[in-house]
């Protein structure tokens, strides 16, 4: 049995996604800097460009997590950063979202 279970933590994927989310969201330098990105955001991957251009990519958070790391669930955290968009830029993610999976 070498499966390794990950458990959910406070309704997120695991501790480490869960982690790095609230730091954004919760230290204001750090949720205005995320905020001011995502206003002209046009990718589909907004976490991973926001913490590569934030310089935080070989950080780790006060809690010892790396801000990119392959325990993150990164798809939780791009929509995380999608909901910091102004309205309209959620819009046209939605719209693509909704597009790629009526594709599969």
């Amino acid at each position: 049995m070498g499966e390794r279970r990950i458990m959910e933590y406070e309704g997120w994927k695991n501790y480490a996604t869960w982690n790095v989310s609230l730091w954004i969201n919760n230290d204001y330098a750090l949720y205005q800097a995320a905020v001011e990105f995502m206003q002209d955001y046009k990718g589909k991957m907004p976490y991973k460009q926001f913490v590569m251009d934030s310089g935080l990519s070989a950080q780790r958070t006060p809690d010892k997590i790396m801000w990119y790391s392959a325990q993150l669930d990164y798809r939780e955290l791009n929509n995380m950063m999608w909901e910091l968009a102004p309205e309209g830029a959620r819009n046209v993610q939605e719209k693509r979202t909704k597009k790629n999976s009526e594709v599969l």
